[in-house]
């Protein structure tokens, strides 16, 4: 018996309003992800890797356009939920690890706040549940000092820090379906394989699946089952 893909995506399409008239950011992309499986995509900047993505996770802009003859999660509808069923949906069960780790993170509040309020909304954790819980995931992250840096605001932090502040709010959920957007650039080597390596063990251990975003072939190489090739917004390859 077939196993049900996690994700699946027919004929997507984003289009984008400009000045200069219409810009199409991804043309008719095609792609499932199953349980357990991790797929990468690759492709040059600009060939659409990340918007195909942001329009799963409905983060798109109000100046995108999106058509798909299907994008379904478990067999749900994404296109057709409702704000509420996206808000249960989206940060629970499908998360995302974002490029711009320091960008993605509010200045306004703790990163310990930022998580344990993860924790709390999607898990309803009690205020010392999330605590506890998130000083277990900023240990699991690699973070030194992890009690410490629970109170510290994004700006004290260094890019490979906020990074896996990132990658701990994403996996705190246990989500089933996992986007990886550059998990590992502003990481150094040895952190680099800590992290994949937990994301490895996390996509086991919960029959995760994973989509990874990268430019680096060596971890491709290392991690991935599928890979689908991006250019100009289409897919070449798979």
């Amino acid at each position: 018996m077939a196993t049900q893909a996690l994700l699946t995506i027919r004929n997507l399409t984003v289009r984008f309003a400009t000045a200069a008239g219409e810009f199409t950011a991804v043309k008719g992309l095609d792609l499932h992800v199953d349980p357990r499986e991790v797929l990468a995509i690759v492709g040059e900047s600009g060939s659409g890797k990340s918007v195909s993505m942001l329009a799963v996770m409905g983060l798109l802009p109000n100046t995108a356009t999106i058509t798909a003859d299907e994008m379904s999660f478990d067999g749900r509808d994404l296109l057709t939920l409702s704000t509420a069923e996206r808000r249960k949906l989206i940060g629970r069960e499908i998360t995302m690890i974002f490029q711009e780790p320091i960008a993605s993170l509010n200045p306004s509040f703790t990163v310990g706040f930022q998580i344990e309020e993860v924790l709390r909304l999607h898990l309803g954790l009690d205020r010392r549940a999330a605590r506890a819980r998130a000083l277990e995931l900023f240990e699991a992250v690699g973070i030194p000092d992890p009690a410490r840096k629970l109170d510290a605001y994004p700006h004290q932090m260094s890019g490979g820090q906020c990074q896996r502040v990132m990658i701990a709010i994403a996996i705190a959920t246990n989500p089933r379906l996992l986007i990886a957007d550059e998990p590992t650039t502003a990481l150094d080597v040895t952190i680099q394989k800590q992290i994949l390596d937990l994301l490895m063990e996390l996509q086991e251990k919960h029959d995760m699946g994973l989509i990874l975003i990268t430019h680096d072939m060596g971890v491709v190489a290392e991690t991935a089952d599928r890979v689908v090739v991006k250019y100009k917004g289409r897919k070449m390859e798979e």
